[in-house]
């Protein structure tokens, strides 16, 4: 290796490790903002949060590496130019593509490593990260619950004014709001002196055992003018319990997945298999429907009263019955077709649910070589870019690099949204955001290249420059005559 790619490498490598460890310390800390209820007041120690923190770490290398390859590239290549070393090494005959030679090679190796990463970590840390947000209300309810406060535990809203024991299972001064559920739900409001949470780490069951309380619950009544009355329900207890279902608290909040949308956590191999699972499971939904559908439309074979074979016959079939056997066969077809609607709206629906299932996978399955290709593009971004606009540090350099960035995550995230909706070809949502961004690449090397400046002025100044000398020559001449 020369001494001329060892001096590249130190120089970029020292300053994208610098960036990354900034960036990622940034985006830890906007992870602990997204999660701060459930981190805050919770009685968690210092083990746990630093459990949690280091499980929901590796989700935030796909945006931390790219953003970081960008500045590193930008403030390197930038700072090179900036003190003239570029000139000298032009000068010396050793052209832009020779000196980013090196540089290229380690964009490789890093590449490798981030599929490596995004393949086997990510998704182990995914599955970690869920289960412990679950374990944490199995193994220790309490902290589910926080003293002087409602806490959103399931179904209920839940007060207490203290919690006692040695975890915190014992409540006193106890305040449930009970979520209907639907919007004509009355309110339901449970009150007790004291109680005891009790959970088992085999289940996601937490059971709140109730001691001395009274039962309120608003009654709607159907008819609209008794509804003014406000009429409610009162019983009293002495010991009351109530199952809350652990499963329901455990969404993953961050991209709208749940538990059970295990698409991130599943490496490259493991999604084909599980597309390959969905797309026929969906197949046979849709010919089972189709078959079905068709059964209930044919004409019975076994009518007894052969069809009429002649035009004119019978010119409608309804006047061979009275106006009771009418009544009765018009409303058997319209219930038959109102029921064959409501099924192909409840499949239409079904089928939709499992179509963005589908789309979520195949989106997880190209997202582990965006990554790949988001290395290789924000570099041959950054670095032509750096040499154009010949200034190092931290001041132009992070004002483009965050443009460039937000641009790429805005038209992904957009991508992916609609992908997700079944409005693009899921492949076409998890490379949009490459695929606008590869020309401006292609672009910035180009002019890099031959020495061309980022923007040519002279275009945009010259047309206008001539417009207001023709401007002012009308009415200078008109001025000296007067």
């Amino acid at each position: 290796m020369k001494i001329l790619d060892k001096y590249l490498l130190k120089t970029f490598l020292g300053t994208f490790a610098t960036v990354f460890v900034i960036l990622f310390f940034v985006f830890i800390l906007q992870t602990v903002w997204l999660f701060i209820a459930e981190l805050a007041g919770k009685d968690l120690d210092f083990f746990m949060v630093v459990k949690f923190l280091a499980f929901s770490m590796p989700r935030i290398v796909p945006l931390v590496l790219p953003l970081s390859i960008l500045l590193a590239s930008i403030m390197s290549f930038g700072n090179l130019s900036e003190h003239y070393e570029f000139a000298a090494m032009k000068s010396s005959g050793i052209s832009l593509q020779r000196a980013m030679r090196s540089l290229t090679i380690a964009i490789a190796i890093l590449s490798i490593i981030a599929f490596l990463f995004a393949n086997n970590v990510i998704p182990y840390a995914e599955f970690k990260f869920i289960n412990f947000r679950k374990n944490i209300a199995q193994a220790k309810p309490a902290l589910a619950i926080t003293e002087g406060q409602f806490s959103d535990v399931g179904m209920y809203n839940i007060k207490v004014n203290k919690k006692s024991g040695e975890n915190g299972n014992r409540l006193t001064g106890i305040t449930i709001h009970q979520k209907a559920q639907n919007g004509d739900g009355g309110k339901t409001v449970i009150r007790a002196t004291n109680g005891e949470l009790i959970s088992n780490e085999k289940t996601n069951l937490l059971q709140l055992v109730l001691n001395d309380g009274n039962y309120y619950q608003d009654i709607v009544p159907k008819k609209y003018e008794e509804r003014s009355k406000l009429p409610f329900a009162k019983s009293s207890f002495k010991v009351y319990r109530i199952n809350i279902d652990l499963s329901q608290m455990n969404k993953v909040d961050t991209k709208d997945e749940s538990v059970s949308n295990t698409n991130n956590m599943l490496n490259v191999s493991d999604l084909k298999y599980t597309l390959d699972s969905l797309n026929k499971n969906r197949d046979n939904d849709i010919i089972a429907f189709s078959e079905t559908s068709t059964s209930r439309l044919q004409v019975l074979n076994n009518n007894k009263a052969p069809a009429p074979r002649k035009k004119g016959l019978v010119k409608n079939l309804l006047s061979l019955f009275d106006n009771e056997k009418k009544g009765t066969i018009l409303a058997t077809a319209s219930s038959n077709a109102q029921s064959l609607l409501y099924s192909i709206d409840a499949t239409k629906t079904e089928l939709d649910n499992k179509k963005k299932n589908i789309n979520s996978h195949i989106l997880s399955l190209n997202d582990k070589f965006v990554i790949v290709y988001a290395c290789f593009l924000m570099f041959f971004i950054g670095a032509p870019l750096g040499a154009i606009i010949r200034k190092g540090g931290i001041g132009l350099p992070i004002v483009f690099a965050v443009l460039i960035f937000i641009s790429f995550h805005f038209i992904n995230t957009f991508g992916k949204r609609i992908s997700q909706e079944d409005g693009l070809a899921p492949f076409f949502g998890s490379w949009m955001s490459s695929m606008i961004l590869t020309p401006l690449a292609l672009l910035l090397t180009y002019r890099a290249t031959n020495d061309i400046g980022l923007i040519n002025l002279d275009v945009l100044l010259t047309p206008i420059q001539k417009a207001f000398q023709k401007i002012f020559q009308k009415i200078i001449p008109s001025q000296n005559k007067e």
